[in-house]
Formats: C-alpha cells, sequence, structure tokens
C-alpha cells in the first residue's frame, strides 16, 4: 500500500541515481560512508534529489539507529524529548542519525538546541534543506556541520530509475506487464523537473489509469495517457527563496548583457513559475534606468507604458507586453552612466557635508537678500556666448569643479558625449584663464 516512491527507495548507494559528484565512486563522502565514518553534515537540495534516502543509507551503514524529525511538524519539546532518548542510547553505546527534515523552518533557538549533542557525539546531525544554508541556519550550527550541495537528478538518471521500477516485481511494477515507448518514458523523466519522487508517482498515476483501461495481458501505456497525467504540470519554482533570486538576477543580467533571447527565456520561467508580472514589471523599470539609462531614454517610458498595458490588460495578454519590453531592453544600447554619476554625487554629498551655496546662484527675490549679495554675479546663461556662461561655477566653493557624469560612446550619449567633453574643456580653460 506504500506508494511507488516509497517502495522502490534505493537500499544501497548503488542503487541512487544521480549525484555522481558526491557519491561517484572513490569519492571522499562515499569512502567515509562505506567506511562507517560518517559526520554530521546539512544536505542541501531541491526536492526529490535523495537527502532522506542518503540519510537512510548513511544511518544504514553506521550501523546507526535512524529517527527522523519534520522542522514543519515538530516543537522544542519534541526535539528534546527526540534528544533525550538519543543521549540514553548514547551512553547504552548506540548511535543515533537523527534526520532533521526542512530544518530552515526551526528558528534559532531551536537549532541551538542540537548543538551540545552534536558537539559530544550523542547525534550524528543530518539536516536536509531546499534553501541556502547560508541564509537560513545559523552560524553556530553551520560551524558544526559540513555542508553538502545535492544537485538536481538528470532526467537520463531519472530515466534510469524509471525503468528500474518497471522492471522490479517485488517493490515495483514488473508484474503488470506495463508496455511503455522509450519515449514517452523519457517524457515522464522530462516532466519530473529533476525530481525522482514526482517522476515515479506520475509514472504509478499512469499505471493505474492504463490498468484501469484494459484487461489485457500486455497494457500499452500510450502517449494520450501520458499527456493526460502530465498536464498542467508546474517547474520548480519558489516565490521566496533563493531559486527566485537566482532567476530575477538571470534576467536582469542576460538584459545586461544583451541577449534578449536568454533574458526571454529567463522572463517565461519567471511567469511560469507564478511570480507575481507586477514585480517583474518594477524590475524592467529599473533595468531601463540602471543598465540602459539615456543611452536610450525611450526604455524607461517603454518599461512603465508596458507596466501600464499590463494593469489593463491582466494576464496573460498583458504578459506579453512585458515580454516585448523585456526584447527591448536586451537589445538596445547599454550605459549605466546616469547610475554611476548618481551613486557618486550622493557620495560627495556624505563626504562634504551642508555646504553652503555660493552666492551667485542664490535666489534674491527681496531686498535684504540683494543687499547680502545674494545673485551677486550671476551670470545669465542665454546671454552668455553659445548659451553657456563658462567660467562661472554651480558647485560649493570647498568642493571645487567634479564630474559625475560620464556617458559612454553608446546610443544617444554619443551625442551627449561630445557635447560634454566640449563644454567641460573650454571650462577648463576659462577657469585657467580667469
Amino acid at each position: 500500500m506504500r506508494p511507488l516512491a516509497e517502495r522502490m527507495r534505493p537500499r544501497t548507494l548503488d542503487e541512487m541515481v544521480g549525484q555522481k559528484r558526491l557519491l561517484g565512486q572513490g569519492s571522499a563522502l562515499r569512502r567515509a560512508i562505506e567506511g562507517g565514518h560518517v559526520h554530521s553534515m546539512i544536505l542541501w537540495g531541491p526536492p526529490g534529489c535523495g537527502k532522506t534516502t542518503l540519510a537512510l543509507l548513511l544511518a544504514q551503514y553506521a550501523e546507526a539507529q535512524f529517527i527522523a524529525i519534520s522542522a514543519v511538524m515538530s516543537g522544542l519539546p519534541e526535539v528534546r524529548k527526540v534528544l533525550a532518548e538519543a543521549d540514553q542510547r548514547f551512553h547504552a553505546g548506540i548511535r543515533t542519525v537523527l534526520f532533521v527534515d526542512e530544518v530552515h523552518r526551526f528558528n534559532k533557538v531551536q537549532q541551538d538546541a542540537f548543538l551540545p549533542f552534536i558537539e559530544r557525539g550523542s547525534i550524528l546531525f543530518i539536516g536536509a534543506t531546499t534553501e541556502n544554508p547560508s541564509f537560513e541556519l545559523n552560524s553556530a550550527l553551520l560551524s558544526r556541520c559540513r555542508v553538502h550541495v545535492m544537485e538536481a537528478v538528470s532526467t537520463d538518471d531519472i530515466t534510469a530509475a524509471l525503468q528500474r521500477a518497471l522492471g522490479d516485481e517485488h517493490r515495483g511494477l514488473g508484474g503488470r506487464n506495463i508496455d511503455i515507448a522509450p519515449d514517452d518514458l523519457r517524457a515522464i523523466a522530462t516532466a519530473a523537473d529533476g525530481d525522482v519522487r514526482r517522476a515515479l508517482t506520475l509514472l504509478e498515476i499512469a499505471a493505474e489509469l492504463v490498468g484501469e483501461n484494459t484487461d489485457a495481458d500486455d497494457k500499452p501505456l500510450g502517449r494520450d495517457l501520458i499527456e493526460q497525467v502530465l498536464a498542467d504540470r508546474t517547474r520548480r519554482f519558489d516565490k521566496g527563496g533563493e531559486q527566485f533570486y537566482d532567476q530575477i538576477s538571470a534576467l536582469h543580467k542576460s538584459v545586461r548583457s544583451s541577449n534578449p533571447d536568454a533574458a526571454l527565456y529567463w522572463f517565461a520561467r519567471m511567469i511560469d513559475g507564478g511570480c507575481d508580472p507586477i514585480y517583474l514589471a518594477r524590475r524592467l523599470t529599473r533595468m531601463a534606468v540602471e543598465d540602459i539609462g539615456l543611452a536610450d531614454p525611450r526604455a524607461l517610458s517603454m518599461a512603465t507604458e508596458a507596466w501600464d498595458a499590463y494593469d489593463r490588460l491582466g494576464s496573460p495578454e498583458g504578459e506579453l507586453a512585458l515580454a516585448q519590453v523585456v526584447i527591448y531592453l536586451a537589445s538596445t544600447a547599454k550605459s549605466n552612466a546616469a547610475y554611476m554619476a548618481w551613486n557618486n554625487a550622493k557620495g560627495d554629498v556624505r563626504k562634504y557635508g551642508t555646504q553652503e551655496v555660493p552666492l551667485h546662484i542664490r535666489n534674491a527675490p527681496t531686498k535684504l537678500m540683494k543687499e547680502l549679495g545674494y545673485g551677486n554675479d550671476y551670470q545669465y546663461d542665454h546671454d552668455a556666448e553659445g548659451g553657456v556662461a563658462l567660467d562661472q561655477t554651480g558647485f560649493p566653493d570647498a568642493m571645487g569643479e567634479r564630474v559625475y557624469y560620464q556617458p559612454v560612446a553608446r546610443g544617444m550619449e554619443i551625442k551627449l558625449k561630445d557635447k560634454l567633453d566640449k563644454l567641460r574643456a573650454a571650462r577648463e580653460a576659462a577657469r585657467k584663464d580667469g
């Protein structure tokens, strides 16, 4: 009555699929496990990559008692009870492998409860998490555990696991005479998106359906049935975790690299995963001002207009407006000159403090202000030759002239750069003459 994924759980390291880097023949961790010399560790990887299975095998090879708790279901009283029982077994000469699933869901106090037991060896602590331990686990726990990164299982390895399940008469589906084409089996493996447990569950559902539809000895599992089982499947996406931030980083950097195809792919991935399109519209607007800037001032208008179009159209029609902006932003000229100029100006504000506004560019709306010299010697630029009073500064006296904005030789900024280079050179010459 157990699910197929549970029945087919590997019983030895050789039966595990994937994780060749971590558990391949001759690897350090494999040698340690086979020798029974295991250590406390954090297993970090996506769902269905084998974290629980590896913990079970660790206990098996170490000849230790395996105890599993879930941070979703367990509170501090239960944790203390489990740790006390492990301590008793330790004094009786029995080791305990304590497997904590979703360990990142424990708060700092709950995580700290494990520390003394790990230190004195009462437990071999195995924490499993899908989130980056650097962000989710406290430093005290990390310092006592080795972090092992587990990868999503490849389609080829998942296909091998499915074939094993179809052929195993004792634990799998070998006694059901299920006939499935290799391409259809691979379609299930691909749909599982790196998750072996999910692939076995999909296969089991398909096997149940084909069993209901035919009484023949050979039960063909055809493409139509496979497509029914795989309908409305979703890809791995965490709206608040590391995958989310990795993917928005990939989108932003693909735009910055002028790769519209890669940018469109990551945009589609995030939409497919359920990311809020308004969040993406906001990020695209940021890209328009941070990475395109004045090299193409139209980019900002297009981003805000696409945002407005999405507000008016909603999903899925409005997503096309955002997709067009993704393509445009990635394809057009790039410049972070305005972004850098703004940061440099803010830096000088912090550095120089509250500087007085030079008298000649102060406002003088009253007689008293005029008598105090406000606005004296101000040169009205429109009356100057060329429309610019070259020997007139706009900075506080203590700072002197500063250069923040340095246009790049791309897009619209080519013209801005040419103009400003000439103006700055003329101002420098005027100052020297003065």
